[in-house]
């Protein structure tokens, strides 16, 4: 706000020293007309730069901010089997068993252009599939699999809609998915975010920060 009251009385002053030096060139007044003018077009620059410099700084915000996706958490039921409890951000929760040594959440992601992005567009998303995988690519091929829709199937999908005519969305940057794994541990608690450059998913407690410090 500091910033912006900044911007607002440069202007604002810059304006007012325009009006005078072209009062002042009205009545002849050529030396006060110049430096009244001069230091209007200063004033006004430095305003029009400090509202880059603000815009800059709110674009690499509106880049860097995250979104709340859902929080996991595990709970050992035998060797490499787990139940896991996904509970999303409006407090519904829903339990999957997964198998394997580590859990993977995927999505899909709609991104915006940084404009977009600057006057309150953030990058939209789409949970679509939670699974557990194995550390070793043998195991992959040989050992049980698990994985479960996080999206039922609906009649009309917007994502196919705006793909299929994305030409009528300009604003829009690209449409892909975006996927993150982590290790499963008992008792571990994971917290799922999307940034505008996808899933991003980090320990909330110490059996979960244990899980990715010894994760090989």
């Amino acid at each position: 706000m500091t910033f912006t009251a900044l911007i607002i009385v440069l202007a604002l002053v810059g304006i007012l020293c325009l009006f005078a030096a072209i009062r002042r060139m009205r009545r002849r007044r050529v030396l006060g007309g110049v430096l009244a003018g001069a230091t209007g077009l200063v004033l006004i620059l430095l305003g029009a730069g400090a509202a880059l410099i603000a815009a800059n700084l709110l674009t690499y915000q509106r880049l860097n901010f995250e979104q709340p996706a859902a929080e996991l958490l595990l709970t050992r039921t035998g060797e490499r089997e787990f139940n896991a409890v996904l509970t999303y951000p409006g407090g519904e929760h829903a339990s999957f068993a997964l198998r394997g040594d580590e859990w993977q959440i995927d999505a899909r992601v709609l991104k915006w252009h940084a404009f977009a992005n600057l006057v309150g567009f953030d990058a939209l998303y789409r949970l679509e599939r939670i699974g557990g995988r194995y550390t070793r690519i043998e195991d992959e091929r040989t050992q049980a699999r698990s994985v479960y829709s996080l999206n039922p199937p609906q009649r009309i999908d917007p994502w196919d809609l705006v793909h299929r005519y994305h030409s009528w969305v300009p604003w829009m940057d690209a449409l892909y998915g975006s996927a993150t794994f982590l290790p499963m541990a008992d008792g571990a608690l994971y917290e799922v975010k999307v940034s505008q450059s996808g899933l991003v998913a980090r320990p909330l407690n110490q059996a979960a920060r244990d899980a990715v410090g010894s994760w090989r």
